[in-house]
């Protein structure tokens, strides 16, 4: 069974901690549509009272993950079509942030992105994919905060903790088929810094729309 990494839920409250616990486990199947989950159990599996349990689950439920009903709550999972929707708005998030840094100078943004291509290039050579995943995260959240658009980041949110798990599932799959597909996502990070670079727009559109249309097909092999 997989677990959220300790490592990602630095500062999380005791709630968020369980949220992102069950929250792996039902995008990853390991948990199932129908399925009835209990806050008795989670909270005696856990070692936990049951408040964080009720807050963990009204957070899931809000994400369209459970449905609370009188006897728990019900699983509603997420099929591959609720992940490729979940793609389909963070397509429109990113592509509208990278589209607007093409209008101004971001020197400080575009060295923290080579940084963060270069850490990912550490975590390949040592096989971390928990590392990698996290890393892959945050240069695209770097990009969407620079945006400096308070519904763009509202936005992005909203669904942050659903992209940072799926991210999670789909670079393990990455991880499993071998260095050349490893090579291949990061040349994908350093083409969307060299059209950051260049501040041209259309390049910008051609490199995001690139960018996603190899997303789908990595959701479809981890995910089904």
């Amino acid at each position: 069974m997989r677990h959220f990494p300790k490592a990602w839920l630095q500062g999380a409250s005791l709630g968020e901690e369980i949220a992102c616990q069950l929250r792996l486990q039902i995008i990853d199947g390991t948990v199932k549509a129908g399925d009835v989950i209990s806050e008795n159990k989670v909270a005696a599996d856990f070692g936990i009272s049951r408040s964080p349990v009720r807050d963990a689950m009204k957070t899931l439920s809000a994400e369209g993950l459970l449905r609370l009903e009188r006897m728990g709550a019900v699983v509603v999972g997420m099929t591959l079509k609720d992940v490729e929707e979940l793609y389909d708005v963070r397509y429109l998030i990113e592509s509208f942030a990278q589209e607007r840094l093409a209008d101004d100078d971001h020197e400080k943004l575009l060295s923290q992105l080579g940084q963060t291509i270069d850490k990912m290039e550490l975590a390949a050579k040592h096989g971390d994919a928990e590392s990698f995943a996290y890393l892959d995260f945050s240069f695209h959240e770097a990009i969407v905060m620079e945006a400096r658009h308070a519904r763009i980041r509202q936005l992005w949110k909203n669904i942050r903790q659903l992209i940072l798990t799926v991210m999670l599932i789909t670079t393990e799959e990455v991880f499993a088929e071998g260095e050349a597909r490893i090579r291949a996502v990061m040349e994908k990070h350093r083409t969307i810094l060299r059209s950051l670079e260049a501040k041209d727009a259309p390049a910008i559109r051609k490199t995001v729309q690139e960018y996603f249309a190899d997303s789908q097909v990595t959701l479809h092999r981890s995910l089904t």
